[in-house]
């Protein structure tokens, strides 16, 4: 301790009736990216919880890989690395996608028009394979994507809506912050006088 502070040290105990000169730390606050990874986390399972609700889902899984399901999706994570991560068949990754609305481009690319399939909703799956050339378990893969796609375009792709705005503010929020973080950074390091000789 220098000469000043020994003097301030002093100047203060004679002031106050304080017998020490340490301030107690406060508390971290938490960062502002947490508490909205928290809240975006919360709405995420809302969404889907209301869409199971209102839906009848094909898988059974919990709000929090449904969770995982999502923010894979729009991260473009495949189903079978999805899956590897998750522990689950890449089926019913797959499955439970088409439960959320969550389509790709390439799940609508089908060997032959999916407006037959539209038609024809209630012909025989052996039947319909036959006349469109391909197998019965085409037929029955491009069926569950179109009544996906169906109940998509019925809820006026409302949920898939909500999770884009979720994640995508979620994204926002981030870059917000690390933007402050370094706006910060740059206006503390203007001040720095850096007088360097070799």
């Amino acid at each position: 301790m220098d000469e000043k502070t020994e003097q301030l040290r002093d100047i203060f105990m004679d002031v106050s009736d304080e017998e020490t000169v340490t301030e107690t730390q406060a508390e971290t606050r938490g960062s502002l990216a947490a508490t909205d990874d928290e809240a975006v986390a919360e709405q995420l399972r809302e969404t889907i919880e209301t869409l199971r609700e209102r839906e009848s889902f094909e898988t059974a899984l919990d709000a929090e890989t449904y969770a995982d399901i999502v923010r894979a999706f729009y991260d473009d994570a495949d189903d079978g690395a999805v899956a590897d991560r998750l522990g689950l068949p890449a089926e019913t990754v797959f499955a439970a996608r088409l439960d959320l609305h969550l389509l790709r481009d390439a799940d609508t690319d089908a060997p032959f028009d999916l407006g037959v399939l539209r038609q024809h909703r209630d012909a025989d799956a052996e039947a319909l394979a036959a006349g469109l050339g391909v197998d019965a378990d085409t037929v029955s893969h491009y069926r569950r994507v179109v009544a996906a796609e169906d109940a998509a375009r019925a809820a006026n792709f409302r949920y898939r809506r909500e999770f884009e705005e979720l994640l995508t503010d979620a994204d926002l929020s981030d870059q917000l912050t690390e933007s402050m973080q370094d706006d910060g950074l740059r206006e503390a390091a203007e001040d720095i006088e850096t007088d360097v000789s070799f």
